[in-house]
């Protein structure tokens, strides 16, 4: 088979023997692309050119019919405006590529598009070409002929001696990774008059074009990028105009000072953080742990996390983590012990701190909480001042948590002015475009998600508001919703009984009633219905709705399932409010209320992996780290920047805060336990058993130190009963025989109970499970509670593409000798499951088993042993391939029924989707607007929970 894809020039005959390896041009001109050819010159990009290669390789493996051809046609566009379209994407204001990295797209288009014949012909013949060319060219030495243009426009010759510094580093410790190879491939990309930049730009794209064969390549990348990010920092911090990893051990001490003085002098930092002793902390920073960031992680904190002065990053990876120490020691005794202990805890990725917190702490405007919760009043002033606090609330990057359950139903009597309502629908629109125009400080989306609750009379038309259909200003196309199910309606279902909507208008006590009281006032109201009292009502059939629910769910990704009455029943604070909505994420069940009381969250993860040693969990660590974790998140309450008094207020009677754990997958991986097994499950228990223990006695020792929060007396807390003890009470209230959740235990209980009665508490809440999108990705290990995704797969986010390959797997293949390019293509070909692949063993196929192989079951159970130890929720996302009503219906029911609080977003494929998903829509793991893989179609593939789509990302 023949292509052209290289021909970006008149001519496509390789560089002779003798010629000039390499032309000197002027810069790119902005928004220009231009190619390096092999023999090093440069000229403008044309994806015509690449048309007419990709063509010939369609026609040399089909032939030339008149229907091929017309096939050939539509598809090559396709494929070929996909390939322009990424490097576009990645190229917004012009630069250079090598035709080795063209012709990688167009290999990467035909697998993802499915033309796999095509595909390999076209590896095969860039593979004996490769070899051609090395036969007939001689060895060409690049570097006497590369110049570098300086900042002042002179050139010098190209320092080969320091590349190889840099490269050494880059791979140093690194298994089957190859500088050299790194070396000889960055060089090819590199031309006369480079700039020191596009010099580390060929390193870095060289490196990560290598992830997938290697994926410690991703380290390697991520120490190549952290060559510029110190060329940048230290230059304009005045500290040196570059440095290698072993020169930053001395050079972080000297860089710290010039940057907090900087930063305050700009304003982005707060002026306290000069208080500190400086130059203690300068000592304190560990230079080595720049070598633990994947590419991903690394990108991701250059792109969005690092204080910047026009775009100029000022902050270098363990100055961050020591700002955001420093920003939450401001307040402590010992305020340089404190924030040394927090760096460490954190530079370590043993904990991170919620997106907010790392945002912003330190800075002039330290808001740092992650989420906030509202009720909307019934009455036009009201639901507008809730509008003003959403605009305020996600300004400063909040997520947000609306209960719109009492505002009226459409119909419904308006007194003041004798009409009827127009319902909660045109206000959620409103709110909605409110989430749109305020973005979250300009670093990501606005992100709210409503709640309604199951029998308020606009729910029919809530459950279509993520529809695609129908009249578009009763629509909300970038609003999470969410149904608030009492579990009254659950029995109906389970009894095919009827239920019966109301306006909260005629029954406004239904709003703060949860268990026995409200299934008693709901029936009364039911009566009062049935008598004629009660005009504007609707009964249906308990079933139909439930099925209508998850239909939408299904259809949409929303409205989101969750349980109203285990919130409330298994809440510590319900005497001191109701719990009427969750967050933006499913995971904070805190109490609101309408005028006077914003629910405020906090949150942070520990990184489970980093805390299982030998197979083991590592119980001691667990406990340092849990006892620093909650001191800091408690911290946050204090020190937090409120933009709304009423949240101010609410977080200093209550001080909840949400500690959660992230890695799971990971720590099962060093456990040698698959996510399909009782084990899985047990270990679950057994984690969350003992993050909770610690969590409560961390919360309770600093109540002794600080003082209990305000609220503490009369709390479930005050009277002994710890959470899971609270199971009881929800069983008590919903019936027994309506809940199955193992209560088993191993740690000693009742001394701490003993312990919480005698010191209190500081937290009313202490618990909740975030989905850790970002931090997961900073860290480098899988989010929060969820299965590995795939285990190769690209994901797109706003710092590029990354190639994210599960180095477990890799490792164990490598040591079985079964990892070759022969295993990529086969992981490429079956989207990263390895169930296909014979020669893989069965013990491998289970325990690397992706999400959707994963039965729902073992993510439901699992769930379920982690939410009796949570004094809040935890955000599930439920994965379910071959979905079907039936496997839907059998799913949530169970969620209930093991008592679960919430659930998150459902991750469904189609039955006809999971044999063998193809790709026509230009990008790998292709998803829908609203972040759910749920179309019944061939080319529903499920996408991984990214860095901006769904919104999780709010949370952490």
């Amino acid at each position: 088979m023949r292509t052209e894809t290289e021909r970006h020039s008149p001519s496509n005959v390789p560089t002779a023997a003798g010629e000039a390896p390499h032309t000197s041009l002027t810069a790119t001109a902005p928004g220009q692309i231009r190619v390096i050819k092999r023999n090093g010159t440069l000229v403008s990009y044309d994806d015509s050119k690449i048309a007419v290669a990709m063509t010939k390789a369609f026609l040399a493996v089909e032939g030339g019919t008149a229907a091929a051809s017309s096939r050939i046609h539509e598809t090559v566009q396709q494929l070929v405006e996909q390939i322009s379209a990424t490097f576009h994407r990645r190229m917004p204001s012009g630069g250079t590529i090598h035709i080795e990295e063209i012709q990688d797209q167009v290999e990467l288009a035909l697998m993802r598009g499915g033309e796999h014949k095509v595909a390999r012909d076209y590896v095969l013949y860039r593979e004996e070409h490769a070899r051609l060319r090395a036969q007939s060219q001689a060895p060409v030495e690049p570097h006497p002929s590369i110049r570098v243009k300086k900042s002042d426009g002179s050139l010098e010759p190209l320092d080969m001696a320091r590349l190889q510094v840099i490269i050494d580093e880059a791979c140093a410790g690194l298994r089957d990774v190859d500088g050299a190879l790194i070396r000889e491939e960055a060089l090819k990309n590199l031309y006369d008059g480079v700039s020191p930049d596009d010099i580390n730009t060929a390193l870095v794209i060289t490196a990560r074009t290598l992830v997938e064969k290697e994926p410690d390549y991703t380290f390697a990348t991520a120490r190549l990028l952290l060559d510029k990010l110190r060329a940048e920092a230290l230059t304009y911090l005045e500290v040196a105009e570059t440095a290698t990893a072993a020169e930053m051990k001395s050079r972080y001490a000297e860089a710290l000072p010039a940057y907090i003085e900087k930063g305050i002098a700009l304003e982005l930092l707060d002026p306290a953080l000069a208080q500190f002793d400086i130059e203690r902390l300068g000592e304190a920073l560990d230079a080595e742990r720049d070598a633990q960031f994947t590419y991903l992680g690394l990108q991701t904190l250059y792109d969005r996390y690092f204080l910047h002065d026009n775009d100029t990053r000022i902050e270098l990876p363990q100055i961050f983590f020591m700002r955001v120490a420093m920003g939450l020691a401001l307040n402590e005794d010992d305020i340089n012990a404190r924030a040394i202990e927090f760096y460490n805890l954190l530079s370590s990725f043993d904990y991170m701190s919620s997106t907010p917190t790392l945002f912003n702490a330190g800075t002039l405007r330290p808001q740092l909480s992650s989420c906030y919760l509202t009720s909307i009043p019934d009455n036009l002033h009201g639901i507008y001042g809730a509008m003003q606090d959403n605009a305020m609330l996600s300004k400063w990057a909040g997520g947000l948590g609306n209960d719109w359950t009492p505002v009226r139903a459409l119909g419904a009597y308006i007194k003041g002015t004798n009409g009827k309502s127009q319902g909660v629908v045109p206000f959620l629109k409103v709110a909605n475009d409110t989430a749109v125009a305020v973005n979250q400080g300009g670093k990501r989306k606005g992100a709210v998600c409503a709640y309604l609750e199951t029998w308020h009379l606009d729910i029919e038309e809530f459950l279509e508001l993520r529809k695609n259909t129908g009249d578009d200003r009763r629509r909300t196309h970038d609003m999470n919703t969410a149904n608030w199910v009492p579990d009254l309606f659950m029995k109906r279902v389970f009894e095919d009984a009827e239920w019966t909507l109301f306006s909260p208008s005629d029954v406004p006590e239904l709003h703060d009633l949860f268990g026995t009281e409200f299934e008693e006032k709901y029936t009364q109201y039911e009566q009062l219905a049935a008598a004629g009292k009660l005009k504007l009502h609707k009964k249906v059939r308990a079933a139909d709705l439930w099925r209508r629910m998850l239909g939408m769910l299904f259809e949409t990704g929303h409205p989101w399932i969750t349980f109203k009455d285990s919130c409330n029943l298994r809440s510590p604070q319900q005497h001191a409010g109701v719990i009427h909505s969750s967050n933006l994420c499913t995971e904070i069940t805190l109490n609101t209320r309408a005028g006077d009381e914003i629910a405020v969250c906090n949150l942070g993860s520990v990184n489970l992996a980093q805390h299982v040693a030998e197979g083991e969990l590592d119980l001691d660590k667990l406990r340092t780290t849990v006892t620093t974790a909650v001191r800091m998140l408690d911290n946050v309450i204090d020190i937090n920047y409120y933009s709304v008094d009423t949240a101010r207020q609410s977080n200093l009677r209550h001080r909840p805060v949400g500690l959660g754990l992230m890695g799971f997958q990971d720590a099962l991986y060093k456990m040698d336990i698959a996510y399909s097994n009782n084990q899985a499950v047990e270990f679950a228990d057994r984690s969350m058993e003992a993050i909770s223990y610690y969590a409560i006695e961390a919360s309770s020792a600093l109540a002794g130190e600080r003082g209990s929060y305000s609220s503490f007396e009369g709390s479930l807390w005050s009277k002994g009963i710890l959470p899971i003890d609270s199971i009881e009470l929800l069983a008590e209230h919903r019936g027994h025989q309506y809940i199955d959740q193992d209560r088993s235990q191993t740690l000693d209980w009742d001394s701490l109970r003993d312990r919480v009665r005698d010191n209190g508490m500081r937290n009313s809440n202490v618990m909740a499970i975030a989905p850790t999108a970002t931090i997961a990705n900073i860290t480098g290990v899988s989010q929060s509670i969820e299965p590995t995704y795939q285990n190769l797969y690209v994901k797109s986010n706003l710092s590029g593409e990354f190639t994210v390959v599960n180095p477990f797997l890799v490792h164990e293949l490598k040591a079985l000798g079964l990892w070759d390019q022969v295993m990529v293509n086969d992981l490429k070909y079956y989207e990263g499951s390895v169930q296909k692949i014979d020669r893989i063993p069965d013990a491998l196929k289970a325990k690397y088993a992706t999400a959707f192989e994963v039965e729902p079951r073992w993510i439901v159970d699992a769930a379920s042993r982690r939410q009796k130890w949570l004094d809040q929720a935890q955000s599930l996302n439920l994965y379910i391939a071959g979905a079907d009503g039936r496997k839907l219906d059998l799913t949530y029911r169970m969620a209930w029924y093991r008592g679960l609080k919430t659930t998150y977003y459902l991750r469904a494929l189609a039955a006809t989707t999971t044999e063998k998903s193809t790709i026509d829509t230009g990008a790998l793991n292709a998803v829908s607007a609203n972040g759910s893989a749920t179309q019944a179609g061939p080319a529903a593939v499920p996408q991984a929970c990214s860095l901006d789509d769904p919104d999780c990302e709010a949370c952490q």
